[in-house]
């Protein structure tokens, strides 16, 4: 392989995706790194400037205009941040957030019909062929936590979700069946029955494949929100990703106006326990129970919203 040959497959791919094509709306009235820019403030929960600037590779001055044009078109807040005044956190408005979601849209919609000329016999092929290119260009280099994305959840996410739960809770804790049904259930309620602007389930991904989860979904409790389904697959632990996505619940649930935010889990859960604890969920009562072929100590832990956000 030489230089011309990934230039010539460079043009060839930005041609495919309409990357230069801005007569196709998938961008306008914003460049393609503007819409990037957007992607990452509603996906990732480092959201000061200086850690866009670094995940991005951009040049400060430039990042600069592009913050000071979403703040101009209503789609930012900058507030300094609490963990380090020197610094400025950047969130997304209301608008802002439904801007990212109709470009978010647009994308979808010009992949899906980009991969609806590709025969399924052959998406597999095209998936490893994709996942190679990465690994091979990244150097075998081990995952960095940079490399892991929050989104919403697409096609197949949700069934994801109750199956690797139930596998991963067999492997590791002994639950049986009894478990994946009530993931299941969960998870179909959500499908079924939710509100976005109070509910939300969130995909970690990495190298293009789901590695993490976790759902906020509304209490019975008045004013009250609850954390459910938290999993990391091993390969992708140590990345920091349950505490990402622990901390996108409860930057959330303290967005949406909620004043509690709850949740169950188990003893035997060691780990999640100690991440619950340095996100300032407090134990609030715990029972033993016979649940999942199991015998158990569940917890109720919970973590007071207001007045604890930056």
């Amino acid at each position: 392989m030489t230089v011309q040959d990934i230039r010539a497959f460079n043009r060839f791919y930005t041609n495919v995706i309409g990357a230069l094509d801005y007569s196709r709306q998938l961008y306008a009235p914003y460049t393609l790194t503007e819409s990037r820019v957007l992607y990452e403030l509603a996906h990732s929960t480092r959201t000061d400037a200086a850690d866009l600037r670094t995940e991005l590779s951009l040049d400060a001055g430039y990042l600069s205009r592009i913050l000071n044009k979403f703040e101009q078109d209503g789609l930012i807040e900058r507030t300094p941040s609490a963990r380090d005044p020197r610094r400025r956190r950047v969130t997304l408005t209301p608008r802002g957030r439904e801007t990212a979601a109709l470009l978010a849209e647009r994308a979808d919609e010009s992949v899906g019909a980009l991969l609806a000329t590709v025969p399924s016999a052959d998406r597999p092929r095209l998936t490893e062929a994709m996942r190679t290119v990465r690994t091979l260009l990244s150097e075998g280099s081990p995952p960095r936590r940079e490399d892991v994305l929050l989104r919403e959840p697409g096609p197949g996410d949700l069934g994801w979700i109750v199956a690797r739960n139930a596998a991963l809770y067999a492997a590791e804790y002994g639950f049986d069946a009894d478990y994946e049904a009530l993931v299941a259930r969960i998870v179909a309620d959500f499908a079924q029955d939710h509100d976005p602007q109070l509910e939300r389930v969130w995909i970690a991904e990495l190298d293009g494949r789901p590695v993490g989860c976790v759902m906020c979904v509304r209490d019975e409790a008045p004013a009250t929100a609850r954390l459910r389904l938290l999993l990391v697959e091993p390969e992708a632990r140590g990345l920091g990703i349950g505490d990402r996505l622990v901390s996108a619940v409860v930057d959330f649930a303290r967005g949406a106006g909620y004043r509690d935010l709850v949740l169950w889990t188990n003893d035997v859960l060691a780990a999640a326990r100690r991440l619950y604890q340095r996100h300032g969920f407090v134990l609030a009562a715990e029972k033993p129970h016979r649940s999942f072929g199991r015998d158990l100590n569940g917890q109720d832990w919970r973590l007071e919203l207001t007045g604890t956000g930056e």
